[in-house]
């Protein structure tokens, strides 16, 4: 298996518990430290407390939208900075989509995602974040 993932944060942002239940049982495999939250409002609060790693984030949200979390959650960091995000809509709207890569999303998916390519890209996130920078040429 592979250890990319492994004592990494990930908070899971859905107002779905199957989906939450879904995501959480794919990644308790990789050794992850998973957080979630069911809101908006409290993926803000979780991620003010103690960055995680990797947030995957639903587009539509009690509370406050995915959007609106990015928003804050993204607010004056440079491009790459933690937490990486991966949301996650049921929305297939291209607008949304450019919306969210313009907020430092990194991988944009719709629902219903398969949970093998969500670890595998998360791997792919996490393992390129954490690989040092290129030897200039």
């Amino acid at each position: 298996m592979n250890k990319t993932l492994e004592g990494k944060r990930i908070l899971l942002v859905d107002d779905d518990p199957d989906i939450i239940a879904s995501i959480e049982a794919t990644f308790e495999p990789t050794g992850a430290v998973i957080e979630t939250a069911s809101n908006g409002n409290k993926a803000v609060e979780l991620c003010e407390r103690n960055v995680p790693d990797l947030m995957i984030l639903d587009m539509m949200l009690p509370g406050r939208s995915g959007f609106l979390v990015l928003e804050k959650v993204k607010a004056r960091k440079p491009p790459g900075s933690k937490p990486i995000v991966i949301m996650i809509t049921g929305n297939p709207g291209g607008r949304h989509k450019d919306y969210a890569a313009s907020l430092g999303v990194a991988a944009y998916f719709n629902k219903p995602v398969k949970m093998e390519k969500l670890v595998v890209t998360a791997e792919q996130l996490l393992a390129a974040a954490g690989a040092p920078p290129a030897a200039p040429k």
